[in-house]
């Protein structure tokens, strides 16, 4: 019983650990640095950015980055790729998956909003297979805490991911909370402890190119303490100005 116990604790907390990692690793570099050019990231910051999301998540930057400027672009209107107000918010919270693989797929949506995000040759041989990412990322996990343990943390971790926190700011975020600004999304302080500040929603839409998304003394943005830290030794430089609401 008490190993039960222990693997269970052991797999919560690896998978929270990884999907925390994968969450704010996302905010700072898919989304801060490369989607709004708030932030630019030392070359080894950037690979090493890129390895994590490739075992963790397989996802390809050229497609995150132009789904979420397509977003934008059509906030809560006619070709939004996952507005709650145009689909539902169960069918995006539930979907949110389909929805945004079925943009990414859409050559035209990356030639269209991410021309600047040129393919190198990291992405060619390596980071454009995703499944190899996810399927090397599980091996490590299992050869590292042992078969079982390692498939049932990546498991929880994509549950948490997929499922769970990404669906939660398109949702969530477009649908109910707090605004300080006047437009279609919301914050939410509580998910922004999980979901390295990205809840913060409507500060976000607000102010695309700030690189802090809290604008408040109550509001917190976990990736904010990991930039200044990376920024403190010179491996990301701040580029865009922090918003500040009395």
């Amino acid at each position: 019983m008490t190993s039960i116990v222990l693997h269970a604790g052991l797999v919560l907390l690896a998978s929270v650990a990884i999907t925390q990692a994968s969450v704010i690793a996302t905010s700072i570099y898919l989304h801060r640095s490369l989607a709004h050019r708030s932030l630019a990231v030392h070359p080894v910051v950037d690979v090493m950015f890129r390895i994590l999301l490739w075992l963790a998540t397989g996802q390809r930057r050229q497609e995150w980055v132009a789904v979420h400027r397509k977003h934008h672009t059509y906030t809560d209107r006619e070709g939004d790729p996952h507005s709650p107000r145009l689909l539902g918010l169960w069918r995006v919270q539930l979907l949110n998956v389909y929805y945004y693989a079925r943009e990414a797929r859409n050559p035209e949506t990356v030639r269209k909003f991410a021309p600047d995000i040129t393919e190198d040759a990291l992405d060619r041989h390596v980071f454009s297979r995703g499944w190899i990412g996810v399927a090397l990322g599980t091996a490590l996990l299992c050869l590292v805490l042992g078969l079982w343990v390692g498939a049932a943390v990546m498991t929880l971790h994509a549950t948490l991911y997929v499922f769970v926190l990404a669906p939660s700011i398109n949702g969530l975020g477009h649908w109910r909370g707090v605004q300080n600004f006047d437009n279609t999304a919301y914050n939410s302080r509580v998910l922004a402890w999980i979901t390295g500040g990205e809840s913060l929603h409507n500060n976000h839409h607000a102010h695309p190119r700030a690189p802090k998304f809290s604008v408040r003394a109550r509001e917190f943005d976990p990736s904010w303490p990991v930039i200044r830290a990376l920024a403190a030794v010179r491996l990301i430089i701040v580029l865009g100005a922090s918003v500040k609401v009395s």
